[in-house]
């Protein structure tokens, strides 16, 4: 099996040797000899085509046709049209008979990209394909025949669609009896890195130039960067860099310019864990930290101008936040400060000023990393949670500040 596993993937080039692959891989070689239908499901960029195209090879269908039709991008109004044909005089514009691709393809493959984009009616139709190998031409009254071996694939989640009401439940399990996932490109681990080298080696023969080497930094930081756009972003990424880098090396610095950068925002608190995907917390920490740096500067001038004027006398501050670099994960959650001015002014305010006036971003980073380690008894895990980053980088951020978790242990 492993020769033969090894044979397909130089047949189809497919890179990397991750578990997750090779199953998938698997599943398609075993089922291709069957007539039964396959679904396959993963995001957008990570090669589903590829693995239809192994189905036809490997079938008793290879002698006919393979043709692949991505069912997002017809129209509505002429998908009908598009897969089971047309009579002349159908509809405006029906100047002739027309096949579609059911009959061009009939005796091979039909690959149907993005299944859950087609409309409900075409669902209908293909369902009668599927279990009778029957359909009907657009404008036409007679029952045309097909024998097609049909591959689906989509990114969506088509069980979510089905209970919006916009995927028929019944063309589901009769498109999914057996089902194949390709895993994401960042759950492929050292395959990044072999891909990464290949298509280096790719583009350096295209543009006759020398192929990309990459430091071991960079490749922390693919490793760890979550490719919403899987395969087809980094060789995107791969082509830009071996045509506008200079130096054969790519290090971090040169990488991080092609990734693309997060959205920064606003919100008081991390809403999401966004480093299960792998993102640099820094790119979401930093930001909110200067934005709260801000506000407690609005919030310490507009409480002594209170003070002054004496218009308070007793005020209840009630943050939903945090105050003075404290973290606080959940939201709407309460934190009760103070019962008097005089005692805000002398448990606070030296805390908001010694947090404006210290701008180091690194001192701020690991007071709150004390913070909540000293909130939660050194539990890496609670704290980790409640700093919105993953408990590896919390971790790898206590080595890198000689942080000792035992202080903080009762």
């Amino acid at each position: 099996m492993k020769k033969e596993l090894q044979y397909i993937k130089q047949r189809f080039n497919i890179i990397g040797n991750a578990p997750l692959l090779n199953r998938a891989i698997e599943i398609a070689m075993q089922v291709a000899a069957t007539d039964l239908s396959v679904l396959i499901t993963g995001e957008s960029g990570t090669g589903k085509e590829s693995f239809s195209k192994i189905i036809h090879a490997l079938s008793p269908y290879r002698h006919g046709n393979f043709i692949a039709i991505n069912c997002g991008a017809i129209p509505e109004g002429t998908i009908d049209s598009e897969l089971f044909g047309h009579e002349k005089g159908a509809f405006t514009g029906a100047l002739e008979n027309r096949k579609g691709y059911f009959e061009e393809a009939n005796g091979g493959t039909i690959f149907l990209d993005e299944i859950g984009e087609m409309p409900l009616g075409t669902q209908t139709r293909l369902l009668r394909v599927l279990e009778y190998g029957e359909y009907v031409k657009v404008g036409a009254s007679s029952v045309q025949k097909t024998k097609v071996r049909v591959v689906a694939a989509t990114h969506v989640d088509l069980l979510h669609a089905i209970r919006e009401g916009k995927f028929r439940e019944d063309l589901y399990y009769r498109l999914n009896t057996v089902p194949i996932h390709i895993p994401p490109l960042r759950e492929r681990g050292a395959d990044i890195i072999q891909l990464f080298h290949k298509f280096s080696s790719d583009f350096a023969a295209k543009y006759r130039t020398k192929p990309l080497e990459i430091s071991s930094d960079a490749k922390d930081i693919l490793h760890t960067y979550p490719f919403p756009g899987n395969i087809r972003q980094l060789k995107n990424i791969v082509e830009q860099m071996a045509l506008l880098e200079e130096v054969v090396m790519v290090t971090p610095k040169i990488i991080e310019k092609y990734l693309p950068k997060a959205q920064s925002h606003t919100l008081p608190v991390l809403y999401k864990k966004w480093n299960d995907n792998g993102l640099l917390e820094k790119e979401y920490i930093y930001p909110i930290l200067f934005d709260l740096k801000r506000d407690i500067a609005e919030l310490k001038a507009l409480m002594f101008n209170f003070m002054e004027s004496n218009a308070i006398k007793n005020p209840i501050v009630k943050e939903h936040t945090r105050l003075c670099g404290t973290y606080h994960a959940q939201e709407n959650k309460e934190i009760h400060f103070l019962d008097t001015a005089q005692s805000f002014k002398e448990d606070h305010v030296n805390c908001i000023t010694a947090s404006t006036e210290n701008l180091s971003i690194e001192a701020q980073e690991q007071a709150l990393i004390r913070k909540s380690l000293k909130k939660n008894n050194g539990n890496r895990k609670s704290a980790a949670d409640d700093l919105g980053i993953s408990e590896r980088t919390l971790y790898r951020k206590i080595k890198q500040y000689e942080i000792e978790e035992s202080d903080f242990k009762k």
